[in-house]
């Protein structure tokens, strides 16, 4: 729990002293906006909700009023929703997914990520991969060029960060580039 503690706080108040003394691999993911500082601090209300429910998940339901509307409006709805209450229908999803075109399906693999895809990252009960996580907000800020950027700490490189690159899309952020 001390990394996410960590993350926390940095995502609340930036870098301390403490993260100086710490050696992690470092990653750098750069883009454009039209405004940066907006992208950051719109990723940084998003993930700080998300990270502040780690010991005590929500259910999926909950997420829409936990999360700020515009993120929810930024994701893809999702597939044949159940009626509160209801499983949902894996069975279905699978035949609906079968039944696209091969372009069909690189177009809605390109796009928006559903809410439940983005949070599967970060839950970590049994059914999420958040016991897993790849990376960890570190440091963000602007830069000379009217760019910004949002330093995480990894496992190493590559690393799972769709989550990531969502997340400052869902933001704002276009022309999105990984690098050290």
């Amino acid at each position: 729990m001390e990394i996410v503690e960590g993350e926390l706080r940095r995502l609340r108040s930036g870098l301390g002293a403490e993260d100086g003394q710490q050696r992690p691999f470092l990653v750098r993911l750069r883009f454009t906006a039209e405004d940066p500082a907006q992208v950051i601090a719109g990723a940084r209300a998003v993930l700080t909700r998300v990270v502040e429910r780690i010991d005590d998940w929500p259910a999926f339901e909950r997420w829409p009023q936990l999360l700020p509307a515009w993120f929810i409006q930024q994701c893809a709805p999702e597939p044949m929703e159940p009626e509160p209450g209801e499983p949902f229908d894996a069975d279905a999803w699978l035949a609906q997914w079968r039944a696209m075109t091969p372009e069909q399906r690189a177009a809605a693999s390109q796009g928006p990520w559903m809410l439940s895809g983005w949070l599967y990252y970060f839950d970590p009960t049994e059914e999420g991969a958040g016991d897993d996580r790849s990376w960890w907000w570190w440091h963000a800020g602007t830069d000379e060029s009217g760019g910004g950027w949002v330093q995480v700490a990894t496992t190493g490189w590559p690393f799972g960060s769709g989550s990531l690159s969502w997340l400052i899309e869902a933001s704002g952020g276009t022309d999105l580039a990984y690098g050290p």
